[in-house]
């Protein structure tokens, strides 16, 4: 049981943080569930939450991938722990203080000339296909998970073995393809009714809880640094 606890830890942390990063509708998944589901269906909606879920937790597999040999040592494992409470907060406010669901930046530009040149090689025409390849083309995604993961495993929620990633990698899928099936099921329930204002109000939800994990991340490094003095 000792042995199988790192792992459980493991798939539990990828789970919660699939399922924060999810709900955060500030991407072009949920808002593309709550416009085609309303008008296709839940059978639409939740494949192209699939697809999306897919793109999502393997772009989580590759942040994990070569991170090992950085945590060897220890100022870069503290270097990752500011670094995550700053992209935390950052994150946390920007959510906190939006006014739309979608807030338009430069990355979104550059992930939206990405999309469109697959889309136009490709040619999706499924749901499926339509989720996994605005998940693939939103570099946004690829950084949240860098950050995500290497936080994770300089905190320790995930061990540096591959059974503990892999248990972490999986929970991610579990907790996208989770938040997926539910607002699928819920716009899908809504016939249309359901508005962008739910969504806003998860993401300033979602701001606030952003703001309380950096708090709670800012207090850690400073008791780190208190203790490290005092020595």
């Amino acid at each position: 049981m000792a042995d199988t606890h790192p792992n459980i830890l493991a798939a539990l942390s990828g789970l919660v943080c699939a399922l924060i990063f999810a709900s955060i509708p500030v991407g072009p998944i949920n808002l593309t569930i709550l416009n085609e589901g309303a008008q296709r269906g839940f059978r639409w909606a939740i494949f192209i939450g699939l697809g999306a879920a897919v793109m999502d937790t393997i772009y989580c597999a590759i942040s994990f991938t070569g991170l090992s040999q950085f945590f060897d040592h220890g100022f870069v494992k503290a270097f990752m722990q500011v670094m995550s409470f700053v992209f935390l907060l950052f994150l946390g406010c920007k959510f906190l203080l939006a006014q739309t669901v979608k807030m338009h930046t430069r990355l979104d530009d550059a992930s939206e000339k990405i999309e469109a040149r697959i889309e136009q090689k490709v040619h999706a025409h499924s749901a499926f296909a339509t989720g996994f390849i605005r998940v693939a083309a939103n570099l946004g995604v690829l950084v949240a998970w860098v950050v995500l993961s290497a936080n994770l495993m300089s905190h320790d929620f995930v061990d540096d073995t591959w059974v503990a990633k892999g248990g972490c990698v999986s929970g991610v899928f579990v907790g996208t393809a989770s938040w997926f099936l539910f607002l699928s099921f819920a716009v899908s329930r809504g016939h249309g009714r359901f508005s962008e204002k739910p969504l806003l109000r998860l993401q300033h939800f979602s701001g606030l809880c952003l703001i309380v994990t950096a708090v709670f991340e800012g207090a850690q490094i400073a008791w780190h640094l208190a203790r490290h003095h005092h020595h």
